[in-house]
């Protein structure tokens, strides 16, 4: 599945695990912020959300770690990088 053509189409839950102070500096519209650390004590939280889930960061690496550990656990869930580009991929919807 193509992450672009998911995050235009508004399919699934966006999720930026940066740290709140990261995301209070600027977030993507309608995502949710659980920091990469919170993860583990999160999972019935993240169950619950649409998926797939749309992982986030400042560039990539922090959400890397998310998909691998959240993909093991049976959540569907994409590695889409830097919150700037889900920002940008967002603003080019109809």
């Amino acid at each position: 599945m193509n992450i672009e053509k998911i995050i235009k189409e508004k399919q699934g839950t966006i999720v930026d695990v940066r740290t709140t102070e990261e995301f209070r500096g600027g977030n993507v519209v309608g995502s949710i912020n659980i920091p990469l650390n919170e993860i583990p004590k999160r999972m019935e939280e993240l169950k619950n959300l649409q998926a797939p889930l749309i992982l986030c960061c400042a560039s990539g690496g922090r959400s890397g770690q998310a998909q691998g550990y959240l993909s093991q656990q049976g959540i569907e869930c994409f590695n889409a990088g830097s919150w700037l580009d889900v920002n940008y991929f967002q603003s080019q919807t109809n």
